[in-house]
């Protein structure tokens, strides 16, 4: 009977202990690769977006009304390109603070991690977007040359209810491979692990934090590119560091646009959350962390677990959008300029699948701009369409989506050919028949086309498919990659000289390594290309791209005819089903 009694008071004591017990619940949500998406109109093709950040804020205000638990608000990067609110603000109107800085002020962001696109609009633009900002812009791993700190802050600490989270940024260090150095001047690229492990130390030893956060632009495909772990400097390193590098609770991570919700182990087996959205506001990330104060470790427990949120089921936000009229129209007059006239339509589509007059125009446009005798260009935006007719200023983030610089390099004959075996190889399929499929898409283990829901996903991304202008060539898809290209003169009548130094018109993308195309196609060191550059416009293309067809007023894409592809009746069949297969009947 003793004993009995003895066992119930212990009970309730332990039913006591646990309802005194301190639980605390947060609510991390994370936006990222938000590219402008303020408002729930798409200003480049004039018609209603289906998400935007005022639907994002509507989210976000129903769970800050949640008084059980604790929100904050994070963004992982890529903010400054994209839409053109952005641009106009990036370039047009700079003498007030930055729209996309007001308005997340306005959300009430907790910490934010800089993106490779906002470092694209140069230093002028994020070091006052920088200023702009109420909270701090992270980047552990961008250095200061001078200085040796990082140029960004580091980490930031958020208390909440006596708990202290850390929020560590890191950015991809892939931004020499793809932006010109006067843009970034003054900042070195860290690796993200080693960065990372400085970091978590400093911060545990200095702030000892009850729970760590990373806050990632970077992907999760250590592989893209051809890449591996081991890679240093690795583009996306988001999950390695969290395998690699134990102590973080959660890592938040951008830059691929491909929405993740998982968990892996770090070193100690210990599990991590990775949460990620998905681009342009399309979907946001959260992490739902329920924390236990354990009173006999004196230690907090935490139960953690992931959501994706569709942002278009939310409507916008009435005091967002009241508040932030007067930008939208003005932004909305500036894309609405007319600046001159297509006599025909053109489609990027088409240039997914071979020669088309959407990347003849573009390579057009830079020959004339630099005198070169050859261009190279892709389809920067995988589906975009310029209708016949008045063009606006809306339409030249269709015609041309990134904002690079055009640069003029020298490259020889055997370069040149090196190169387009490189894209190619990369674009095209080898063929057996004219059953098989023109593209190269993905595969899984057993061969198939390995499909991302319901969709094929190409090796790389259609801005890697590269064609030239100024040389007559033809691509054999019955042949074996990098011996598929056969360049028969020049397009002037001229002859084309492997052995002979030829000035080429190039975005800064490629002609800086982005793509491999330079560095891994034509075989020049990373060290060297920076030698290779003639002449740089001063401006982004975009912008000098609206200029000429201003000049020109009345413009007529012509489709060049300087390359195709060959056998024509393999190319014709394979193009039907690769175009049925990603399009549809669309």
């Amino acid at each position: 009977m003793k004993n009995l009694r003895l066992a119930l008071l212990f009970f309730v004591l332990l039913i006591l202990q646990t309802a005194n017990a301190q639980v605390l619940n947060f609510k991390i949500i994370e936006t990222s690769d938000l590219h402008g998406a303020i408002y729930p109109f798409d200003f480049i093709n004039n018609k209603p977006a289906k998400a935007s950040m005022a639907q994002i804020y509507t989210y976000v205000k129903q769970e800050r009304d949640n008084n059980q638990q604790h929100v904050i608000l994070l963004d992982a990067g890529d903010l400054l390109q994209g839409q053109p609110p952005v641009y106009y603000y990036n370039f047009e109107e700079t003498a007030v603070p930055h729209l996309m800085a007001e308005v997340m002020n306005y959300m009430k962001y907790d910490a934010g991690a800089v993106g490779n696109h906002d470092i694209e609009t140069g230093h002028n633009v994020y070091d006052k977007f920088k200023n702009d900002l109420n909270f701090p812009w992270l980047a552990a791993n961008a250095v200061n040359t001078e200085s040796g700190k990082p140029y960004f802050e580091p980490y930031t600490i958020i208390t909440k209810n006596g708990v202290k989270i850390a929020v560590i940024g890191l950015i991809t260090p892939g931004i020499p491979m793809w932006l010109p150095e006067k843009i970034w001047a003054g900042i070195q690229w860290e690796d993200m692990i080693e960065s990372a492990e400085k970091w978590l130390k400093i911060v545990r030893d200095e702030e000892n934090p009850d729970l760590i956060i990373g806050l990632f632009h970077s992907g999760i495909d250590h592989t893209y590119g051809g890449v591996n772990k081991n890679t240093y400097k690795n583009e996306n390193a988001a999950q390695l560091v969290a395998e690699q590098v134990p102590g973080f609770d959660v890592v938040f991570v951008g830059h691929d646009h491909a929405g993740w919700n998982k968990f892996v182990k770090d070193e100690t087996g210990k599990e991590v959350l990775i949460l990620g959205p998905r681009g342009y506001a399309s979907t946001a990330a959260a992490a739902n962390i329920k924390m236990t104060f354990n009173e006999s470790s004196g230690k907090w427990e935490k139960n953690i677990s992931g959501e994706i949120i569709d942002v278009s089921i939310f409507k916008a936000d009435e005091e967002f959008i009241n508040k932030f009229t007067a930008p939208f129209e003005l932004v909305k007059n500036y894309v609405s300029k007319e600046i001159g006239e297509f006599t025909e339509t053109i489609s990027s589509r088409e240039s997914v699948f071979g020669a088309s007059s959407f990347s003849d125009l573009i390579n057009k446009i830079q020959m004339e701009l630099t005198g070169a005798e050859i261009s190279f260009t892709a389809p920067l935006s995988f589906d975009a369409k310029i209708s016949k007719g008045k063009v606006y200023v809306r339409d030249m983030f269709n015609l041309y989506k990134f904002e690079n610089y055009l640069y003029t390099m020298e490259l020889s004959g055997q370069e040149i050919k090196d190169y387009l075996e490189y894209s190619y190889s990369n674009w095209f399929n080898q063929m057996n028949d004219e059953n098989d499929h023109l593209l190269n898409f993905k595969k899984d283990d057993n061969g198939k086309i390995d499909l991302e829901n319901s969709k094929a996903r190409f090796i790389t991304p259609a801005y890697n498919f590269d064609c030239a202008a100024g040389i007559n060539y033809t691509v054999d898809v019955s042949k074996i990659a990098g011996g598929r290209i056969t360049i028969s003169g020049m397009s002037d009548g001229k002859e084309f000289n492997l052995n002979k130094k030829y000035n080429v018109a190039i975005n800064s993308y490629r002609g800086n390594g982005g793509g491999g195309h330079l560095t891994k196609g034509a075989g020049i060191s990373k060290q060297e290309l920076s030698g290779r550059i003639l002449n740089s416009t001063d401006k982004d293309l975009r912008f000098y791209m609206m200029k000429w067809i201003e000049e020109h007023k009345l413009v007529t894409p012509q489709l060049f005819g300087n390359w195709k592809v060959i056998p024509e009746d393999w190319w014709l069949k394979g193009k039907k089903k690769d175009y049925q297969l990603i399009f549809g009947n669309k």
